[in-house]
């Protein structure tokens, strides 16, 4: 088996096309283990087979123990039915993850069709690292969502799950042909958390993401906008694992935090919004 370095030294060599210098935008090219472009900038394979892009270090509160977490809870088969409406879409085609967290959904996504090439960022190191433990062929790179390192029309389809977007870069690296597909938390969804986090703050109970929703039709044509929504039955061994897989327990009390470890959630609610467009 390869090391993780020599994996992706091999992913830079054959698929160098896909990127370009973050710093100056010219075309780049694999040497050795770092990509180089034409006006000398420099970016070297971490022993992990990761790419860095960004100029400084950036602290987010996304840390290694929310990671797994919700890398655990991903496995488990929370999300399973949003990852069968997707996989359709994957087959064959060069994937960018944006925003990929630790892998999970590409990892998973991969497991059931063969793509051409995948690609996932985030702009944290701790959920890049995690995600080189994925058994998949993706690479994994740190990067900035408004300066992609990517040259244009270079994958046909852009993953943008429970991330952030940058709509003029999309466009910018997605093939004429390619699609977005985007998908955000319904209003009801893990309401049984919310409510057992803050009981008594209603703001935080319910919310509505309807300015995201807008803002992709705003920017899309051919846009198919469906709501996917059911109850899961947690697995017992990944309860604890709910409580801290997303920012909800960040501001919660320690008192309520440890009220729920002694009473876990057996089942919670997944209302998400899955938003697919072509520019």
């Amino acid at each position: 088996m390869l090391k993780k370095i020599d994996r992706g030294a091999n992913f830079v060599r054959n698929n160098g096309a896909l990127f370009r210098c973050p710093k100056c935008h010219s075309q780049m090219i694999a040497q050795n283990y770092q990509l180089r472009c034409e006006k000398g900038h420099t970016f070297d394979l971490s022993k992990k087979g990761t790419l860095y892009f960004l100029d400084h270090q950036i602290k987010t509160e996304y840390d290694v123990k929310l990671f797994f977490h919700r890398q655990k809870m991903i496995k488990s088969g929370m999300y399973q039915p949003l990852i069968d409406k997707i996989i359709p879409f994957c087959d064959h085609e060069k994937i960018l993850d944006v925003g990929c967290g630790e892998g999970s959904f590409l990892n998973e996504i991969a497991t059931k069709v063969a793509i051409d090439a995948s690609v996932g960022f985030d702009i944290s190191k701790e959920g890049i690292y995690l995600a080189t433990e994925q058994p998949n062929e993706a690479f994994w790179c740190v990067a900035d969502l408004t300066n992609l390192p990517f040259q244009k029309e270079s994958f046909s389809i852009l993953l943008n799950i429970f991330s952030p977007s940058n709509y003029q870069e999309f466009e910018r690296v997605l093939k004429k042909d390619g699609k977005v597909i985007k998908v955000v938390p319904g209003p009801n969804y893990l309401q049984e958390l919310r409510q057992a986090f803050y009981p008594e703050d209603s703001s935080k109970q319910i919310y509505s993401n309807q300015l995201v929703i807008d803002k992709f039709f705003e920017n899309f044509s051919n846009v198919t906008h469906q709501k996917i929504q059911y109850t899961f039955d947690i697995p017992k061994e990944n309860r604890a694992s709910l409580l801290e897989m997303s920012p909800l327990e960040w501001n919660a009390s320690e008192k309520i935090k440890e009220e729920l470890q002694n009473h876990l959630i057996k089942k919670v609610t997944i209302d998400l919004e899955l938003l697919i467009g072509s520019f």
